[in-house]
């Protein structure tokens, strides 16, 4: 009976000495943290999609409460959760242009065609491990769906042609299909970038159009037509800088024999009249 009671005496003096160090520990390490963080946190979309650029919407409520970051700045949030974050904390809500994924490829399956029947798995991966896929051109699409299954969000569904479409409205530019492809055909860019090129092919002329219909010739009439400098001519394909994108207009694709340069209108895209009618999105 003595030594249970003397168990029990140890032991909880024992626990009282290490509650108390614990307790004198918390009291030491103690952080305050601003209590506006939760509330801008729970009016944030919870997406946690990084297309900020920070690792999760907490972390934007920290940045934002912190004046570190607009709440324009969040891409998935509207006007409205810009405008009301903005009235809690007493700020500007900002400004930001939303950005978008786009697709480096115009070449699906009704322009470009395949050099050798591709069984196996049915990703992108795996048929792009396999000699760079079946498709003619070593650079296009494979058009197996890696982008759209690595999206959830929804923003990317596959057309008729093959070929991934992203929806602007729900892309939250988390760049996740960026990450899925194994061809890197994906890019995140401002949405107000107008001008894209839609071909990544290393080669030029009549080679390149005899493996796509689409693609990029490297004739230089973009470059021609374009705001001086805005567009070049690099590796066999149209380069465009975007630091001159103020200057970018609809006729840098007016003559373009392909339409492998193309002026975004949102989901749809206006190509070469020559080519209006192939593999619009």
């Amino acid at each position: 009976m003595t030594l249970t009671v003397s168990a029990i005496v140890i032991l909880g003096g024992m626990g009282l000495i290490f509650a108390l160090f614990l307790a004198l520990a918390n009291r030491k390490l103690w952080v305050w943290e601003d209590p506006r963080i939760e509330v801008v946190a729970g009016m944030l979309p919870s997406a946690n999609c990084g297309g900020c650029g920070l690792p999760g919407c907490r972390a934007f409520a920290e940045e934002a409460v912190a004046g570190k970051v607009t709440p324009a700045q969040c891409n998935v949030a509207n006007d409205d959760v810009h405008k009301a974050i903005a009235t809690f904390l007493g700020v500007d809500a900002g400004t930001a242009v939303r950005k978008v994924a786009r697709l480096q490829c115009g070449g699906g399956c009704d322009v470009a065609g395949n050099r050798a029947e591709y069984r196996g798995l049915p990703t992108c991966a795996a048929a792009a491990a396999v000699a760079g896929g079946g498709k003619g051109c070593t650079w296009g699409c494979l058009g197996l769906a890696d982008c759209e299954r690595a999206c959830t969000f929804g923003a990317i569904q596959m057309n008729d042609a093959g070929l991934p479409v992203v929806d602007p409205v729900l892309c939250t530019a988390c760049g996740d299909c960026v990450e899925a492809c194994p061809k890197e055909l994906f890019t995140v860019m401002p949405s107000d970038y107008r001008l894209l090129v839609q071909c990544k092919n290393l080669i030029n002329g009549d080679a390149a159009v005899e493996q796509c219909r689409v693609a990029c010739t490297a004739c230089g009439k973009c470059v021609q037509d374009g705001a001086p400098g805005l567009i070049s001519i690099a590796s066999g394909v149209a380069v465009i800088n975007y630091e001159l994108n103020a200057q970018a207009d609809e006729r840098a694709v007016a003559r373009c024999p392909t339409g492998a340069i193309v002026w975004l209108h949102g989901t749809q895209f206006t190509r070469a009249p020559e080519m209006a009618g192939s593999n619009t999105a």
